[in-house]
């Protein structure tokens, strides 16, 4: 079964006297459960991809579809709803909000779906566990290393249960022992929950756990390859 579908799908610049093509005609299939790296040099369309497929950008032309619903069919109000109940993002930024704690972030997208505070409560203890740091429920992002800070945007971002997770860049600002350890809990939600996880990264240990790569040049897919 296809989460994800895109067809023809443009996504035209005009921010400069000559137009960017970001991307350029891109026919993508993506089924449950698969762990899949989107690849390629810088500016190839990595991030625009990433964008257009979790309709935080609109394409120039053609659609995305996740779950048999075309993006471009939902009103705003609409389309912000299906993402906070269908799509999980991980950045390299981490973008957790400082002010609040670990437990906080992590079931601030549970409260705004309307969830019960005994409900909040269990999912937070359930990820705190499934990714190492029960001990740092009460702790502030600053408190935690960058690990361990990608680790919580992680657990947020599966809080809500979604079809798929988004991970742009997510190893850019860690070690090798973050980064791995940040690899093995992604694989093992992979193979234990069935997550799919769709990264774009330009990081050799990401490409090397992923088990399909597709590469983009000039807003292309020039190689897509099942390892």
């Amino acid at each position: 079964m296809n989460v994800i579908e895109t067809k023809n799908l443009h996504k035209v610049y005009n921010t400069t006297q000559v137009p960017v093509k970001a991307i350029n005609g891109i026919d993508l299939e993506i089924e449950k459960g698969e762990f899949t790296a989107i690849v390629g040099p810088s500016g190839c369309g990595k991030t625009t991809l990433m964008n257009l497929i979790g309709g935080l950008d609109v394409p120039t032309e053609g659609y995305v579809r996740i779950n048999g619903i075309k993006l471009a069919d939902l009103t705003p109000t609409r389309l912000i709803d299906f993402r906070l109940h269908n799509i999980g993002f991980v950045f390299q930024s981490y973008n957790l909000i400082p002010v609040l704690t670990v437990k906080e972030n992590i079931e601030f997208i549970m409260q705004l779906q309307g969830k019960s505070k005994k409900e909040c409560n269990a999912r937070v203890d359930e990820l705190l566990e499934a990714i190492g740091l029960p001990e740092k429920r009460d702790q502030r992002p600053n408190q935690l290393s960058g690990g361990q800070q990608q680790r919580v945007s992680v657990a947020r971002a599966l809080a809500s249960k979604p079809q798929f997770i988004l991970a742009d860049e997510p190893t850019a600002n860690l070690d090798s022992k973050a980064t791995n350890e940040l690899l093995e809990l992604m694989e093992k939600l992979n193979r234990e929950e069935n997550m799919t996880f769709i990264f774009s990264t330009h990081d050799s240990r990401v490409m090397q756990k992923a088990r399909r790569l597709i590469t983009l040049d000039d807003g292309k897919i020039i190689k897509d390859v099942t390892v």
